[in-house]
């Protein structure tokens, strides 16, 4: 099943937001500190609501620490960027991949660009800059599940 790296998040409302997707479809959210705010309950309830205890967030204490995990996984790092001209809608997504969101006001150091396996980005019409990214990795997210057969079932 695909998961959702978080890159240094800014803003505690769009993790809050990102986790409580994460709780409703059983995926984890790794995140990369450090962040732009206390990493607390009271920082991301306002979006995640009471969806954060069934949440699954795993803590990275730098991008080398993820970094490390990453590769013990063999996992692909699959970057979501307005720097790239391959819609999200036309890779190839595999199970174990990990989606990953840079951080809401800079994106990722070239570093990060230079070590993804993919980078993505989702069409939008011209002189926009850029989609929220908790609506980004939603979006992106839906596709990969989509493509690996991996939603969860359904409780109807």
């Amino acid at each position: 099943m695909p998961d959702i790296a978080l890159y240094q998040p800014d803003i505690p409302q769009n993790t809050g937001t990102i986790l409580r997707l994460a709780a409703c479809m059983g995926i984890t959210v790794h995140l990369i500190e450090p962040a732009g705010f206390p990493i607390s309950d009271s920082a991301l309830k306002r979006a995640g609501m009471d969806y954060l205890e069934r949440a699954s967030m795993r803590r990275h204490t730098s991008f080398g620490e993820f970094e490390t995990w990453r590769e013990s996984q063999k996992r692909r790092l699959i970057l979501l960027t307005t720097k790239s001209a391959l819609p999200y809608t036309n890779y190839v997504f595999e199970p174990g991949d990990i989606l990953f969101m840079g951080r809401e006001s800079t994106g990722v150091p070239k570093e990060i660009h230079d070590l993804a396996d993919a980078r993505l980005t989702i069409p939008m019409i011209e002189g926009m800059r850029s989609i929220n990214v908790a609506v980004s990795a939603g979006m992106a997210l839906g596709e990969a599940l989509r493509q690996t057969g991996t939603f969860p079932k359904s409780q109807s």
